[in-house]
């Protein structure tokens, strides 16, 4: 049978006090025997060590422990060394009140928009009221961890997807205050839930990963058809100065000709149409001529 951790097993002599003083009295017996041979002393000394070794108990400093007499709740112990009556006190089990983690987890729960996810959450609580947590349920810790899964199923159903990704510490939230509201009767306060990590489908993943990638590219596309746009208005705008003014329509047109033929070795072929029209032969020649110079 196995225990959590902070739960001891009610009436198992451990190594203590009690034990201490139990080896003492059966040796102090024992040697007083031995002195005045005779065996009651060696019988008292057992009887005492028997009773300190039932008798006496110890509580850690961040442990509650209830006294029950013949049944009955007496009041909370510890920390420290207390004694009690064999046989007619007992003791319930010892209770943890520092800050705990449990682990729990959701597996193929179905979100808003039915897609099956495993989520993993922290729930970080605490015992703060230690005669609450004995009296008014069984198993303290295994009720948070059933109340923490069920808690953590239902809000995966009341949220989408996206959600679920984007918004893990609103769900945490939400998660805390359902899991206070029902654990605070029995003495226990609920500190934080922390999402640990969402969990989708491989299949769901590549398709979610495909779309975020056409979605990628149509946002390209239209950025580039709106520049293709603004650059279309900038030539409109262009053309209207050029047809009202023919000179800054030449300038424009030999600006062209000079960046092309500036580098060595460079040809450009120009129609004799463009050389008529525009007056380029005045600058080819004074080009040419400059070059030879």
């Amino acid at each position: 049978m196995t225990f959590p951790p902070s739960t001891k097993m009610q009436n198992v002599p451990t190594s203590g006090p009690g034990t201490v003083l139990f080896v003492v009295f059966i040796l102090g017996g024992v040697a007083a025997a031995a002195v005045v041979r005779n065996p009651i002393p060696a019988f008292a000394g057992a009887l005492l060590g028997f009773y300190c070794l039932f008798s006496v108990k110890v509580v850690n400093q961040w442990e509650k422990v209830a006294v029950l007499r013949f049944g009955k709740f007496r009041h909370l112990q510890g920390p420290g060394i207390f004694w009690l009556i064999p046989v007619v006190d007992t003791l319930s089990a010892y209770v943890d009140q520092r800050i705990r983690v449990t682990n729990v987890s959701a597996e193929s729960t179905l979100t808003r928009d039915t897609v099956p996810v495993n989520v993993d959450a922290i729930v970080f609580w605490m015992v703060w009221n230690a005669e609450k947590s004995i009296f008014e349920v069984s198993s303290y810790v295994d009720a948070i961890t059933l109340s923490a899964q069920t808690a953590l199923r239902e809000s995966i159903g009341r949220h989408n997807l996206a959600q679920m990704l984007s918004e893990r510490e609103t769900l945490g939230k939400e998660l805390q205050r359902i899991l206070d509201a029902k654990t605070n009767p029995w003495g226990i306060t609920v500190q934080s839930v922390e999402i640990r990590d969402v969990q989708i489908p491989q299949a769901l993943q590549d398709a979610m990963s495909r779309e975020a990638q056409a979605d990628r590219e149509r946002h390209a596309r239209i950025i580039l058809g709106e520049a293709e746009t603004q650059i279309s208005a900038n030539f409109a705008k262009a053309a209207e100065v050029y047809r009202d003014n023919p000179v800054a329509l030449h300038l424009r047109a030999m600006n062209m000709l000079y960046e092309a033929i500036k580098e060595k070795g460079a040809m450009v072929i120009v129609p004799s149409s463009a050389v008529d029209t525009m007056g380029l032969g005045g600058m080819l020649a004074t080009t040419s001529l400059a070059k030879n110079q």
